[in-house]
């Protein structure tokens, strides 16, 4: 490790320790789905990894398979630990007539494109070692026409190619209990998403649900639907449906975001699916810059109670109104601008119990200015997203977090204090968010004025080293010169 890393290493641990962020919620308490945050992918649009699996795939045509493999994910795990994800969702695996999983031919063998048993077992293996979540999709409708089933079971016609399964059929019923079984006891998975559920009674699903919860009982079931059967968690559009109206342009009317102080804390919150339109794609069409509306998106993505789900790419801004647009292969040669903020903003959350399972309020909500409350008895936070084009100011009431406080901003290092007027004012400039973890106000705080004279005086070090080295290379190049 050269110098000018090593100094960076320990400028960032100081930064942390000023922080002092509270101690990891994971080591004291179980880990459950409410603690998750869920990186969805595709396996055929994330990375390739292994070219002998490269069957008739091309790139270039959206439509067809592009490469993404299982041993693709295991080479970009780093990239997906850098942005803080302790879940990871890819989607159907099944063998499929089509790139994304969704067309299924045959629920009991895995998709060629996609790898090997091996290839399967050693990516979770690999998740698994960073303790990272695996979870993969069981679609009950929409399969291929040629699926193995279509000669023994009986079905409708489906959009296209597909075929639904005659959901009140008693063998259908029955074959898919035992296969969705089979899946789970044969691969170390750690969720299984039930999608296409549509059609389904509460009653079957929900004996679907107890057979899985038999066979793994620590298995988290979602769905990609609303449903009233008891999955641990799933979708609520209407929640989708407030975030994107109130974050897709400037001075929007935001009283829809008040329904989180409603909603179940087990939601899935997300401002797209990867079944629909990106969330970009609004942006665009509202003639609006994405990086600019994602970075104050993301900080309530983050923070408003709820599961937070990202599909792949949203950390490029990826584009487009529906499949196979929307299913890009993953440039990761394109600038980033928003992964650094959203491993920031997962670092958080992961850290903070409080973050993933505290109490909500809203303060304040008025035409894109937010500040709202998490809390509970351990710790109290206020966050502040101005989604308007002009600063914006909010005078905080002790009553809400008690006097003699400081507000220690964790993204842009703002601090807030009791003013003279008995209020905390929190100020923010256009189109930006701030999160303030509250703390005793103890007047100087001496450890951080420690650690930021460390900081200068190992910057300065830095400066000298590189100007002793600068040095010393001169003088060998005058010396060599007199040879």
């Amino acid at each position: 490790m050269n110098v000018k890393r090593q100094i960076s290493v320990i400028i960032m641990f100081l930064l942390l320790v000023m922080t002092t962020l509270p101690n990891l919620a994971s080591a004291e308490t179980e880990r459950t789905l409410k603690d998750e945050s869920i990186y969805d992918l595709l396996v055929d649009r994330f990375n390739n990894g292994d070219g002998q699996n490269d069957i008739d795939t091309d790139a270039q045509d959206p439509s067809a398979f592009n490469g993404g493999d299982f041993s693709g994910i295991s080479l970009r795990l780093q990239h997906i630990l850098d942005m803080g994800f302790t879940a990871v969702s890819i989607g159907p695996v099944f063998q499929t007539a089509t790139y994304d999983g969704s067309e299924v031919l045959d629920y009991t063998k895995l998709e060629k494109h996609f790898g090997t048993e091996e290839d399967f077992k050693s990516m979770l293996k690999e998740l698994h070692d960073k303790d990272v979540r695996v979870i993969a999709d069981f679609p009950l409708a929409g399969v291929s026409k040629d699926h193995v089933w279509a000669n023994k079971l009986p079905f409708t016609q489906g959009e296209g190619n597909t075929i639904d399964w005659e959901k009140d059929d008693v063998d259908v019923q029955r074959n898919l209990e035992e296969t969705m079984v089979n899946f789970v006891k044969t691969y170390e998975l750690d969720g299984i998403r039930l999608t296409k559920t549509e059609g389904y009674s509460k009653e079957v699903l929900d004996r679907f649900i107890a057979s899985l919860k038999k066979a793994s009982p620590d298995l988290y079931v979602l769905s990609d639907e609303e449903t009233d059967a008891a999955v641990d968690s799933k979708p609520n559009n209407s929640s989708m449906e407030a975030l994107r109206e109130s974050f897709v342009r400037v001075d929007p009317d935001s009283s829809q975001i008040n329904q989180f102080e409603t909603s179940e804390p087990t939601d899935l919150i997300q401002f797209d699916q990867l079944t629909g339109p990106r969330f970009t794609y609004d942006i665009v069409e509202q003639r609006m810059f994405p990086p600019t509306r994602w970075k104050v998106a993301v900080t309530a993505l983050f923070t408003l109670p709820g599961i937070p789900v990202m599909p792949y790419g949203t950390e490029i801004a990826v584009n487009g109104k529906e499949a196979p647009e929307s299913h890009p292969l993953f440039n990761f040669k394109t600038d980033m601008e928003l992964k650094e903020l959203i491993g920031d903003l997962n670092s958080l959350r992961n850290q903070s119990n409080t973050l993933r399972n505290g109490n909500f309020k809203m303060l304040h909500n008025k035409d894109g200015y937010m500040v709202y409350k998490v809390y509970d008895k351990e710790e109290s936070w206020i966050i502040a997203i101005n989604n308007t084009s002009e600063t914006q100011s909010y005078a905080l009431d002790p009553d809400e977090i008690g006097s003699k406080k400081r507000l220690r901003g964790l993204l842009d290092n703002d601090q807030i204090v009791e003013t003279e007027d008995d209020k905390y004012h929190v100020v923010l400039d256009r189109e930006m968010a701030e999160i303030y973890l509250v703390k005793e106000d103890k007047g100087f705080n001496i450890p951080y004025l420690i650690a930021s004279i460390m900081v200068y005086v190992l910057f300065l070090s830095f400066l000298w080293a590189v100007w002793r080295k600068g040095r010393k290379a001169r003088q060998e190049r005058k010396a060599e010169a007199k040879k």
